[in-house]
């Protein structure tokens, strides 16, 4: 019996004991996640989803979380003074195990459906809004400042002429 499931963007056909290399699921090494997303169930008698197969699911065990491969992605503009960016990436990727494909029962299976990284689950019920929250409670009025005294303005200070241009002044006389 084999399966075609679908997570993080990707199509997979997997089998029972498969191990698998997929973008990151969230969880800790050893437990069992749970992929509801299932396009195909294949065997004695095939099922091809309308887009998925209801009730069906894949069940994997997390063997590793880890990165991938660095790729480069390098961009040169000739004839641009030397206009040239080089950036590195390296993707987040779950080692998994395929230990069961149900095809019918994914419902009751008891397993947490798995999530990828970013804590989306593909093909969950979006929750109802919760209930009107409280309203906010109004903050207290201020209070008025209380009046400043004015400080005392004193009175710009004259300045005397420089002696030394007064004394440049009598000697041109």
């Amino acid at each position: 019996m084999f399966a075609v499931l679908k997570t993080g963007g990707k199509q997979y056909k997997v089998a029972s004991g498969d191990i698998l290399r997929v973008e990151k699921v969230t969880g800790n090494a050893g437990e069992t996640v749970q992929f509801n997303e299932i396009l195909m169930v294949g065997g004695d008698k095939p099922v091809i989803g309308v887009p998925t197969v209801a009730g069906a699911a894949v069940q994997a065990e997390i063997l590793e979380q880890g990165k991938g491969v660095k790729t480069i992605n390098y961009v040169k503009r000739r004839r641009k003074h030397s206009s040239q960016r080089k950036k590195g990436h390296r993707q987040q990727i779950t080692v998994l195990r395929v230990t069961d494909i149900l095809a019918k029962g994914a419902d009751k299976s008891g397993v947490a459906a798995a999530e990828n990284g970013k804590g989306f689950v593909p093909g969950a019920e979006v929750a109802a809004p919760a209930a009107k929250k409280p309203a906010a409670k109004k903050a207290a009025p201020k209070k008025e400042a209380a009046p400043k005294a004015e400080a005392a303005k004193k009175p710009a200070a004259k300045k005397a002429p420089a002696k030394k241009a007064a004394a440049k002044k009598a000697e041109d006389k």
